[in-house]
């Protein structure tokens, strides 16, 4: 997706606007244009530098770059997990290009968001409206946003599905849009009343989920963040993410579970797991989908439960004893936290 520089902005804004309301009368237009205009100025960029101990770096890197979205008068920046879990140093660039440094606040396994806040109030700039994905029809024209000034698109809301990710994430009602942004990471999706919608997580090759190739984008709903908005903000992430983890990336296909990576240093590799493995059943309950296998997963009341899986090695069918783990547990934790 193109998106609209900086230099364009406003003018991409009222546009943005009129295709959102065309049949409107001018005031409400104009009202929706400052409405957005206003969601624009609370883009941010982030550049976060992870910790030399962190252990997602061999999966994230250690210098990752985004976008975040201010929510609270005080700073706070809602943004992906991904970019800001085990951060050492965080900068922040506003859409005036004001440089200000950061903290961590908040991962949360869960739903994969990510909170920040800035060493110093950000003047200026108006915290946006946390809005509601559970209404807005699939078919409708949203917009897109990247921090620090980058620009501003229009994409549509393709599908709402569940999404289960091969790092054993799952989340209900993710957002689905394209065309894809190529810079998706911690980028906004609001409505025409510059509420915010969501927060860019992936780009994704089958946005409408069958079989069709339509490239697009993953967006958590901010759905999911308000019920534990008060808990991140306290303990620096919610009790959804104290969950048994065992350190697989898996795929599921023609209805197997198929494990693509066993993370090093995991639970999964002590037992001895590996690429290739086919996971049949956990606890002998057979599982056929990556949801079913997380749920089934997380169904235990203790992070570190023995986990028993019925695995298909090579031509063998064994039963493995994994030692699950908290993984919250095992990730550097900021100071303050």
């Amino acid at each position: 997706m193109a998106l609209r520089s900086r230099a364009s902005r406003v003018a991409g804004v009222i546009l943005a606007a009129c295709v959102f309301g065309a049949a409107q009368a001018a005031s409400p237009q104009q009202a929706g244009a400052d409405a957005l205009s206003r969601a624009m100025d609370a883009m941010v960029a982030l550049e976060v530098t992870a910790a030399d101990d962190a252990r997602s770096t061999a999966t994230l890197g250690r210098e990752r770059e985004g976008s975040g979205v201010v929510i609270g008068a005080d700073g706070l920046i809602l943004t992906i997990g991904y970019l800001v879990v085990e951060a050492d140093t965080i900068q922040v660039t506003t859409s005036d290009h004001r440089v200000v440094p950061a903290r961590p606040v908040g991962y949360d396994l869960a739903t994969g968001f990510g909170l920040v806040r800035t060493v110093l109030p950000l003047e200026g700039i108006q915290p946006v409206t946390l809005g509601t994905a559970r209404d807005v029809p699939v078919r409708t024209q949203l917009l897109v946003a990247v921090g620090g000034g980058a620009g501003m698109g229009l994409a549509q809301l393709v599908d709402v599905r569940p999404f289960s990710g091969s790092w054993e994430y799952h989340i209900d009602g993710a957002l689905f849009t394209s065309p894809p942004l190529a810079n998706h990471s911690g980028a906004a999706l609001f409505d025409r009343r510059g509420q915010l919608l969501g927060i860019g997580s992936l780009f994704v090759s089958h946005a409408l989920g069958d079989d069709r190739r339509v490239p697009g984008n993953m967006f958590v709903p901010v759905d999911l963040l308000k019920p534990i908005l008060a808990e991140m903000l306290q303990t620096g992430s919610s009790h959804l993410s104290r969950r048994p983890w065992l350190g697989l990336n898996s795929t599921e296909q023609d209805g197997r579970v198929e494990v693509l990576k066993v993370m090093r240093d995991s639970p999964a590799e002590a037992a001895g797991l590996a690429a290739g493995d086919v996971v049949l059943a956990i606890d002998g309950e057979k599982v056929s989908t990556l949801e079913g296998f997380y749920r089934k997963l997380w169904s235990r009341g203790e992070p570190d439960s023995e986990i028993r899986l019925t695995v298909l090695h090579g031509a063998d069918i064994r039963d493995v004893t994994v030692r699950a783990v908290d993984r919250m547990r095992t990730l550097r934790k900021p100071a303050g936290i």
